[in-house]
Protein backbone atom coordinates (compact mmCIF):
# COMPACT_ATOMS: atom_id res chain seq x y z
CA UNK A 1 0.00 0.00 0.00
CA UNK A 2 3.00 2.33 0.95
CA UNK A 3 4.75 1.80 -2.16
CA UNK A 4 1.75 2.45 -4.61
CA UNK A 5 0.99 5.80 -2.12
CA UNK A 6 4.76 6.75 -3.10
CA UNK A 7 4.80 5.39 -6.85
CA UNK A 8 1.39 7.26 -7.27
CA UNK A 9 2.46 10.18 -6.04
CA UNK A 10 5.33 10.60 -8.25
CA UNK A 11 3.19 9.91 -11.11
CA UNK A 12 1.49 13.13 -9.87
CA UNK A 13 4.71 14.91 -10.28
CA UNK A 14 4.61 15.42 -14.38
CA UNK A 15 0.51 15.46 -14.13
CA UNK A 16 0.91 18.64 -11.98
CA UNK A 17 3.73 20.14 -14.44
CA UNK A 18 1.19 19.81 -17.34
CA UNK A 19 -1.60 21.11 -15.55
CA UNK A 20 0.83 23.79 -14.65
CA UNK A 21 2.23 24.29 -18.43
CA UNK A 22 -1.63 24.14 -19.69
CA UNK A 23 -2.62 26.69 -16.90
CA UNK A 24 -0.03 29.18 -17.90
CA UNK A 25 -0.63 28.84 -21.88
CA UNK A 26 -4.27 29.68 -21.17
CA UNK A 27 -3.68 32.29 -18.85
CA UNK A 28 -0.55 33.99 -20.45
CA UNK A 29 -0.15 32.96 -23.94
CA UNK A 30 -3.38 32.10 -25.79
CA UNK A 31 -5.83 35.34 -23.40
CA UNK A 32 -3.83 38.11 -24.55
CA UNK A 33 -2.47 40.86 -23.07
CA UNK A 34 -3.85 41.01 -19.23
CA UNK A 35 -2.37 44.46 -19.13
CA UNK A 36 -4.70 45.77 -21.31
CA UNK A 37 -7.85 43.97 -20.47
CA UNK A 38 -7.35 45.31 -16.81
CA UNK A 39 -6.87 48.92 -17.83
CA UNK A 40 -9.12 49.12 -20.79
CA UNK A 41 -8.46 49.81 -24.42
CA UNK A 42 -7.38 53.76 -23.55
CA UNK A 43 -5.22 53.03 -21.14
CA UNK A 44 -1.37 54.81 -22.26
CA UNK A 45 1.54 52.45 -23.17
CA UNK A 46 3.65 54.01 -20.32
CA UNK A 47 0.76 52.21 -18.24
CA UNK A 48 0.57 49.18 -19.47
CA UNK A 49 3.97 48.93 -19.31
CA UNK A 50 3.92 49.85 -15.78
CA UNK A 51 1.17 47.22 -15.23
CA UNK A 52 3.32 44.15 -16.87
CA UNK A 53 6.48 45.36 -14.83
CA UNK A 54 4.42 44.93 -11.60
CA UNK A 55 3.12 41.70 -12.83
CA UNK A 56 6.13 40.30 -14.39
CA UNK A 57 4.38 39.99 -17.84
CA UNK A 58 7.03 41.87 -19.76
CA UNK A 59 9.72 39.29 -19.89
CA UNK A 60 9.98 36.73 -22.42
CA UNK A 61 7.00 34.07 -22.51
CA UNK A 62 9.15 30.68 -21.46
CA UNK A 63 12.80 31.43 -21.91
CA UNK A 64 15.23 34.28 -23.80
CA UNK A 65 17.36 37.49 -23.88
CA UNK A 66 15.07 39.74 -24.87
CA UNK A 67 11.62 41.09 -24.91
CA UNK A 68 9.09 43.57 -26.37
CA UNK A 69 8.40 46.63 -24.81
CA UNK A 70 5.59 48.65 -25.71
CA UNK A 71 8.18 51.90 -26.00
CA UNK A 72 7.89 51.14 -29.58
CA UNK A 73 5.06 49.30 -30.94
CA UNK A 74 6.69 46.70 -33.92
CA UNK A 75 5.61 47.40 -37.11
CA UNK A 76 5.73 45.46 -40.54
CA UNK A 77 4.79 47.10 -44.11
CA UNK A 78 3.58 44.28 -46.56
CA UNK A 79 3.85 44.24 -50.27
CA UNK A 80 1.29 46.42 -52.08
CA UNK A 81 0.07 48.09 -48.96
CA UNK A 82 1.68 51.39 -47.12
CA UNK A 83 3.11 51.23 -44.06
CA UNK A 84 2.43 52.49 -40.77
CA UNK A 85 3.61 55.70 -39.77
CA UNK A 86 5.77 54.99 -37.31
CA UNK A 87 8.78 56.75 -38.54
CA UNK A 88 8.05 60.42 -39.05
CA UNK A 89 9.19 61.27 -42.86
CA UNK A 90 11.26 64.00 -43.47
CA UNK A 91 10.39 66.65 -46.42
CA UNK A 92 13.33 65.99 -48.50
CA UNK A 93 15.19 62.69 -46.51
CA UNK A 94 12.64 60.13 -46.94
CA UNK A 95 9.36 58.55 -49.27
CA UNK A 96 7.58 55.88 -49.77
CA UNK A 97 9.45 53.38 -52.25
CA UNK A 98 7.63 50.75 -54.58
CA UNK A 99 5.25 48.34 -52.44
CA UNK A 100 4.83 50.76 -49.80
CA UNK A 101 8.05 50.69 -47.66
CA UNK A 102 9.83 53.24 -46.11
CA UNK A 103 12.89 54.36 -48.14
CA UNK A 104 15.82 55.86 -45.86
CA UNK A 105 17.58 58.03 -48.43
CA UNK A 106 21.37 59.16 -47.90
CA UNK A 107 21.29 61.20 -44.94
CA UNK A 108 18.16 61.04 -44.12
CA UNK A 109 17.11 61.08 -40.23
CA UNK A 110 14.21 60.01 -38.19
CA UNK A 111 13.46 60.13 -34.97
CA UNK A 112 12.16 56.89 -33.10
CA UNK A 113 8.37 57.92 -31.78
CA UNK A 114 8.86 56.40 -28.44
CA UNK A 115 5.94 56.75 -26.37
CA UNK A 116 7.79 56.63 -23.16
CA UNK A 117 11.38 57.35 -21.87
CA UNK A 118 13.72 54.25 -22.12
CA UNK A 119 15.38 52.76 -19.04
CA UNK A 120 18.81 54.20 -18.43
CA UNK A 121 21.66 51.92 -18.00
CA UNK A 122 19.11 48.95 -19.91
CA UNK A 123 20.26 47.13 -22.77
CA UNK A 124 18.12 47.57 -25.62
CA UNK A 125 18.17 46.01 -29.79
CA UNK A 126 16.21 47.56 -32.74
CA UNK A 127 15.88 44.68 -34.73
CA UNK A 128 15.43 46.08 -38.24
CA UNK A 129 14.43 44.09 -41.66
CA UNK A 130 15.69 46.26 -44.53
CA UNK A 131 17.40 45.97 -47.91
CA UNK A 132 19.35 48.12 -50.00
CA UNK A 133 20.03 47.86 -53.88
CA UNK A 134 23.02 50.04 -53.69
CA UNK A 135 24.22 49.15 -50.25
CA UNK A 136 24.27 51.30 -47.32
CA UNK A 137 24.72 51.70 -43.66
CA UNK A 138 21.83 52.36 -40.73
CA UNK A 139 23.12 54.35 -37.62
CA UNK A 140 21.28 55.02 -34.68
CA UNK A 141 21.91 58.52 -32.65
CA UNK A 142 21.00 58.68 -29.03
CA UNK A 143 20.85 62.77 -29.40
CA UNK A 144 24.18 63.56 -31.08
CA UNK A 145 26.12 60.28 -29.68
CA UNK A 146 25.99 57.65 -32.42
CA UNK A 147 25.13 54.41 -30.20
CA UNK A 148 24.76 51.49 -32.82
CA UNK A 149 25.46 51.11 -36.65
CA UNK A 150 25.49 48.44 -38.69
CA UNK A 151 25.69 48.03 -42.78
CA UNK A 152 23.60 46.80 -45.48
CA UNK A 153 24.88 45.09 -48.15
CA UNK A 154 23.93 45.62 -51.87
CA UNK A 155 20.84 43.60 -53.11
CA UNK A 156 17.23 43.28 -53.30
CA UNK A 157 17.05 40.35 -50.60
CA UNK A 158 15.74 41.36 -47.12
CA UNK A 159 18.46 41.13 -44.46
CA UNK A 160 17.52 41.13 -40.61
CA UNK A 161 20.03 43.75 -38.78
CA UNK A 162 20.15 44.23 -35.11
CA UNK A 163 21.14 47.62 -33.75
CA UNK A 164 22.29 47.02 -29.83
CA UNK A 165 22.67 49.93 -27.73
CA UNK A 166 22.46 50.72 -23.38
CA UNK A 167 20.81 53.72 -22.86
CA UNK A 168 22.38 56.40 -21.08
CA UNK A 169 20.63 59.79 -20.92
CA UNK A 170 17.05 61.08 -22.07
CA UNK A 171 18.38 62.41 -25.43
CA UNK A 172 15.90 60.96 -28.38
CA UNK A 173 16.40 58.04 -30.61
CA UNK A 174 17.28 58.56 -33.95
CA UNK A 175 17.43 56.54 -36.42
CA UNK A 176 19.80 58.10 -39.58
CA UNK A 177 20.86 56.52 -43.23
CA UNK A 178 24.17 56.51 -44.57
CA UNK A 179 25.32 56.33 -48.13
CA UNK A 180 22.85 54.40 -50.40
CA UNK A 181 19.06 54.50 -49.54
CA UNK A 182 18.08 51.83 -47.60
CA UNK A 183 14.53 50.40 -47.85
CA UNK A 184 12.57 49.53 -44.32
CA UNK A 185 10.14 46.50 -44.24
CA UNK A 186 9.69 46.08 -39.82
CA UNK A 187 11.40 47.63 -36.71
CA UNK A 188 11.16 45.83 -33.46
CA UNK A 189 12.04 47.54 -30.17
CA UNK A 190 13.14 44.75 -27.46
CA UNK A 191 14.22 45.36 -23.88
CA UNK A 192 17.59 42.81 -22.62
CA UNK A 193 16.47 40.90 -19.35
CA UNK A 194 18.46 39.86 -16.30
CA UNK A 195 19.37 36.34 -18.25
CA UNK A 196 17.74 33.57 -20.22
CA UNK A 197 15.57 31.85 -17.65
CA UNK A 198 14.35 35.77 -16.78
CA UNK A 199 10.88 34.77 -18.02
CA UNK A 200 7.15 34.66 -17.50
CA UNK A 201 7.32 30.86 -16.90
CA UNK A 202 10.00 30.70 -14.50
CA UNK A 203 8.22 33.50 -12.28
CA UNK A 204 4.84 32.05 -12.65
CA UNK A 205 6.60 28.44 -10.77
CA UNK A 206 8.64 30.57 -8.69
CA UNK A 207 5.34 32.00 -6.89
CA UNK A 208 3.40 29.12 -6.48
CA UNK A 209 6.42 27.25 -5.44
CA UNK A 210 5.88 29.98 -2.70
CA UNK A 211 1.97 29.60 -2.87
CA UNK A 212 1.77 32.87 -4.18
CA UNK A 213 -1.00 33.09 -6.02
CA UNK A 214 -0.98 36.51 -6.86
CA UNK A 215 -3.15 39.65 -6.07
CA UNK A 216 -6.81 40.74 -7.78
CA UNK A 217 -6.45 43.32 -10.14
CA UNK A 218 -10.18 44.54 -9.13
CA UNK A 219 -9.67 44.37 -5.05
CA UNK A 220 -5.68 44.84 -4.69
CA UNK A 221 -6.36 41.93 -2.28
CA UNK A 222 -4.29 38.83 -2.32
CA UNK A 223 -5.52 35.94 -4.08
CA UNK A 224 -5.22 33.36 -1.13
CA UNK A 225 -6.73 35.33 1.13
CA UNK A 226 -10.13 35.67 -0.98
CA UNK A 227 -9.82 31.79 -1.49
CA UNK A 228 -9.00 31.02 2.26
CA UNK A 229 -11.76 33.22 2.96
CA UNK A 230 -14.49 32.20 -0.15
CA UNK A 231 -13.88 28.74 0.35
CA UNK A 232 -15.32 28.13 3.73
CA UNK A 233 -19.23 29.56 2.82
CA UNK A 234 -18.83 27.28 -0.67
CA UNK A 235 -17.81 23.80 1.45
CA UNK A 236 -20.92 25.00 3.62
CA UNK A 237 -23.15 25.12 1.01
CA UNK A 238 -21.75 21.81 -1.69
CA UNK A 239 -20.83 19.50 1.35
CA UNK A 240 -24.42 18.64 2.61
CA UNK A 241 -26.01 19.23 -1.37
CA UNK A 242 -23.03 16.26 -2.04
CA UNK A 243 -23.49 14.12 0.92
CA UNK A 244 -27.48 14.20 1.09
CA UNK A 245 -27.82 13.80 -2.76
CA UNK A 246 -25.61 10.84 -2.56
CA UNK A 247 -27.56 8.90 0.07
CA UNK A 248 -30.62 9.72 -1.73
CA UNK A 249 -29.74 8.82 -5.04
CA UNK A 250 -27.97 5.56 -3.36
CA UNK A 251 -31.03 4.44 -1.52
CA UNK A 252 -33.83 5.21 -4.27
CA UNK A 253 -31.48 3.52 -6.66
CA UNK A 254 -31.92 0.60 -4.19
CA UNK A 255 -35.48 0.34 -4.19
CA UNK A 256 -35.53 0.89 -7.97
CA UNK A 257 -33.31 -2.48 -8.14
CA UNK A 258 -35.48 -3.92 -5.80
CA UNK A 259 -38.40 -3.58 -7.12
CA UNK A 260 -37.37 -3.69 -10.87
CA UNK A 261 -40.15 -3.36 -13.64
CA UNK A 262 -43.09 -2.66 -11.18
CA UNK A 263 -44.46 0.56 -9.87
CA UNK A 264 -42.34 1.60 -7.73
CA UNK A 265 -39.50 1.07 -10.04
CA UNK A 266 -41.33 3.10 -12.84
CA UNK A 267 -42.67 6.39 -10.78
CA UNK A 268 -38.90 6.54 -9.84
CA UNK A 269 -37.84 6.52 -13.47
CA UNK A 270 -40.36 8.67 -14.35
CA UNK A 271 -39.33 11.06 -11.44
CA UNK A 272 -35.73 11.17 -12.39
CA UNK A 273 -36.73 11.92 -16.09
CA UNK A 274 -38.88 14.96 -14.69
CA UNK A 275 -35.78 16.60 -12.69
CA UNK A 276 -33.81 15.97 -15.79
CA UNK A 277 -35.92 17.65 -17.77
CA UNK A 278 -36.19 20.78 -15.69
CA UNK A 279 -33.70 23.60 -16.09
CA UNK A 280 -31.42 24.25 -13.09
CA UNK A 281 -32.34 28.39 -13.28
CA UNK A 282 -36.17 27.04 -12.75
CA UNK A 283 -35.56 25.41 -9.18
CA UNK A 284 -33.89 28.72 -7.69
CA UNK A 285 -36.64 30.50 -9.57
CA UNK A 286 -39.34 28.69 -7.83
CA UNK A 287 -37.76 27.58 -4.80
CA UNK A 288 -37.12 32.06 -3.95
CA UNK A 289 -40.47 33.04 -5.27
CA UNK A 290 -42.95 30.48 -3.77
CA UNK A 291 -40.98 29.04 -0.47
CA UNK A 292 -39.19 32.18 0.30
CA UNK A 293 -40.76 35.03 -0.86
CA UNK A 294 -44.86 33.61 -0.78
CA UNK A 295 -44.72 31.13 2.14
CA UNK A 296 -41.74 32.58 4.15
CA UNK A 297 -40.43 29.51 4.20
CA UNK A 298 -36.61 30.44 4.20
CA UNK A 299 -34.44 32.98 3.98
CA UNK A 300 -34.16 34.98 0.12
CA UNK A 301 -30.98 36.35 0.80
CA UNK A 302 -27.54 36.46 2.87
CA UNK A 303 -25.87 34.00 5.29
CA UNK A 304 -26.58 35.43 9.01
CA UNK A 305 -26.84 31.56 9.92
CA UNK A 306 -27.83 27.88 8.76
CA UNK A 307 -31.48 28.63 8.14
CA UNK A 308 -29.92 30.66 5.17
CA UNK A 309 -28.23 27.74 3.19
CA UNK A 310 -31.18 25.38 3.64
CA UNK A 311 -33.21 26.51 0.48
CA UNK A 312 -30.10 26.53 -1.52
CA UNK A 313 -29.47 23.27 -0.18
CA UNK A 314 -32.60 21.85 -1.28
CA UNK A 315 -32.62 22.90 -4.36
CA UNK A 316 -28.98 21.58 -4.84
CA UNK A 317 -30.43 18.15 -3.76
CA UNK A 318 -33.59 18.35 -6.14
CA UNK A 319 -31.82 19.48 -8.83
CA UNK A 320 -29.17 17.07 -9.43
CA UNK A 321 -30.54 14.12 -7.88
CA UNK A 322 -32.45 13.26 -11.38
CA UNK A 323 -28.87 12.35 -13.30
CA UNK A 324 -27.46 10.58 -10.92
CA UNK A 325 -30.55 8.40 -9.62
CA UNK A 326 -30.59 7.30 -13.17
CA UNK A 327 -26.77 6.08 -13.03
CA UNK A 328 -26.60 4.61 -9.94
CA UNK A 329 -29.91 2.73 -11.14
CA UNK A 330 -28.44 1.16 -14.00
CA UNK A 331 -25.46 0.02 -12.05
CA UNK A 332 -27.47 -1.66 -9.05
CA UNK A 333 -29.71 -3.44 -12.00
CA UNK A 334 -26.87 -5.08 -13.37
CA UNK A 335 -26.12 -6.13 -10.37
CA UNK A 336 -29.35 -7.81 -9.22
CA UNK A 337 -29.28 -9.78 -12.37
CA UNK A 338 -25.86 -11.59 -11.17
CA UNK A 339 -25.63 -15.17 -10.03
CA UNK A 340 -24.46 -14.58 -6.50
CA UNK A 341 -27.40 -12.08 -5.95
CA UNK A 342 -29.56 -15.46 -6.90
CA UNK A 343 -28.05 -17.34 -4.75
CA UNK A 344 -28.43 -14.95 -1.79
CA UNK A 345 -31.68 -14.97 -2.14
CA UNK A 346 -32.46 -18.72 -2.49
CA UNK A 347 -29.99 -18.94 1.11
CA UNK A 348 -32.56 -16.74 2.47
CA UNK A 349 -31.35 -13.52 2.89
CA UNK A 350 -33.17 -10.88 3.38
CA UNK A 351 -34.13 -7.93 0.81
CA UNK A 352 -31.78 -5.66 3.33
CA UNK A 353 -29.54 -8.13 3.74
CA UNK A 354 -28.93 -8.75 -0.02
CA UNK A 355 -28.99 -5.05 -1.19
CA UNK A 356 -27.22 -3.35 1.47
CA UNK A 357 -24.35 -6.59 2.07
CA UNK A 358 -23.95 -7.82 -1.58
CA UNK A 359 -25.70 -5.66 -3.91
CA UNK A 360 -24.04 -2.19 -2.56
CA UNK A 361 -20.59 -3.08 -1.92
CA UNK A 362 -20.09 -4.86 -5.78
CA UNK A 363 -21.11 -1.61 -7.36
CA UNK A 364 -18.73 0.74 -5.17
CA UNK A 365 -16.27 1.10 -8.07
CA UNK A 366 -18.47 2.79 -10.60
CA UNK A 367 -20.01 4.84 -7.58
CA UNK A 368 -16.14 5.76 -6.07
CA UNK A 369 -15.24 6.72 -9.92
CA UNK A 370 -18.50 9.08 -10.00
CA UNK A 371 -18.35 10.58 -6.75
CA UNK A 372 -14.50 11.30 -6.07
CA UNK A 373 -14.64 12.88 -9.55
CA UNK A 374 -17.43 15.32 -7.91
CA UNK A 375 -15.13 16.42 -5.04
CA UNK A 376 -12.84 18.37 -6.26
CA UNK A 377 -15.40 21.10 -7.59
CA UNK A 378 -17.13 21.35 -4.07
CA UNK A 379 -14.54 23.45 -3.11
CA UNK A 380 -15.28 26.11 -6.19
CA UNK A 381 -18.99 26.30 -4.77
CA UNK A 382 -22.30 26.98 -6.92
CA UNK A 383 -22.08 29.44 -9.67
CA UNK A 384 -25.60 30.05 -9.79
CA UNK A 385 -27.12 29.22 -6.03
CA UNK A 386 -24.36 31.43 -4.58
CA UNK A 387 -24.84 34.16 -6.93
CA UNK A 388 -28.87 33.95 -6.29
CA UNK A 389 -28.87 33.23 -3.01
CA UNK A 390 -25.80 36.15 -1.91
CA UNK A 391 -23.34 33.54 -0.38
CA UNK A 392 -19.92 34.68 -0.26
CA UNK A 393 -18.19 31.64 -1.36
CA UNK A 394 -15.76 30.81 -4.65
CA UNK A 395 -18.55 30.47 -7.01
CA UNK A 396 -20.00 34.33 -6.56
CA UNK A 397 -16.61 35.42 -6.45
CA UNK A 398 -15.61 33.64 -9.82
CA UNK A 399 -18.46 35.54 -11.23
CA UNK A 400 -17.43 38.32 -10.54
CA UNK A 401 -13.98 38.07 -11.47
CA UNK A 402 -15.00 36.86 -15.21
CA UNK A 403 -17.22 40.14 -15.38
CA UNK A 404 -14.44 42.58 -13.92
CA UNK A 405 -11.73 40.10 -16.56
CA UNK A 406 -9.86 39.50 -13.10
CA UNK A 407 -7.28 37.10 -14.36
CA UNK A 408 -5.88 36.25 -11.22
CA UNK A 409 -8.40 35.53 -9.62
CA UNK A 410 -9.70 33.29 -12.21
CA UNK A 411 -6.13 31.47 -12.77
CA UNK A 412 -6.01 31.04 -8.80
CA UNK A 413 -9.27 29.10 -8.53
CA UNK A 414 -8.60 27.12 -11.93
CA UNK A 415 -5.21 26.08 -10.43
CA UNK A 416 -6.39 24.88 -7.12
CA UNK A 417 -9.06 22.92 -8.92
CA UNK A 418 -6.96 21.21 -11.05
CA UNK A 419 -4.66 20.13 -8.07
CA UNK A 420 -7.63 18.95 -6.31
CA UNK A 421 -8.54 16.83 -9.27
CA UNK A 422 -4.95 15.54 -9.82
CA UNK A 423 -5.50 14.17 -5.99
CA UNK A 424 -9.14 13.35 -6.40
CA UNK A 425 -7.07 10.69 -8.85
CA UNK A 426 -4.93 8.98 -6.11
CA UNK A 427 -7.88 9.17 -3.89
CA UNK A 428 -10.07 7.07 -6.00
CA UNK A 429 -7.45 4.46 -6.75
CA UNK A 430 -6.89 3.78 -3.42
CA UNK A 431 -10.57 3.36 -2.86
CA UNK A 432 -11.25 0.54 -5.70
CA UNK A 433 -8.51 -1.26 -3.41
CA UNK A 434 -10.74 -0.67 0.13
CA UNK A 435 -14.06 -1.66 -1.13
CA UNK A 436 -13.20 -4.14 -3.35
CA UNK A 437 -10.89 -7.37 -2.67
CA UNK A 438 -10.13 -8.13 -6.10
CA UNK A 439 -8.12 -4.99 -6.95
CA UNK A 440 -5.16 -5.18 -5.43
CA UNK A 441 -2.60 -1.98 -5.23
CA UNK A 442 0.98 -3.38 -6.79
Amino acid sequence: MIRFIIRRLLYLIPTVFGVILITFILFYAVGGSPASVALGKNASPQALEEFDEQKGFNKPLFAGFWTDTRALPAWESKEGMSSPAVLPVGTDSAASSGGGYRRVMPGGRYRLPTAFGLRKGTAYRLRVVCRSAEGGVLRLMEGTDAVAEAAVTAGRGWTRRDLCFKVESDDTLVLEGLQGGIELRSIRLQRRVLHVFDSQLIHFLGKLLRWDLGESIATSQKVTTMLRRGVGPSLLLTVPIFVGELVLSLSLALICAYFRDRWPDRALVFFSVALLSINYLIWIIIGQFFLAYKLSWFPIWGMESWTNLLLPVFIGIVSSMGANLRFYRTIMLDEMYKDYVRTAFAKGRSPAGVLFGHVLPNAMIPVITNTVVAIPFLYTGSLLLESFFGIPGLGGMSINAINSSDVEVVRGVVWVGALLYAGASLVSDICYALVDPRVKLR
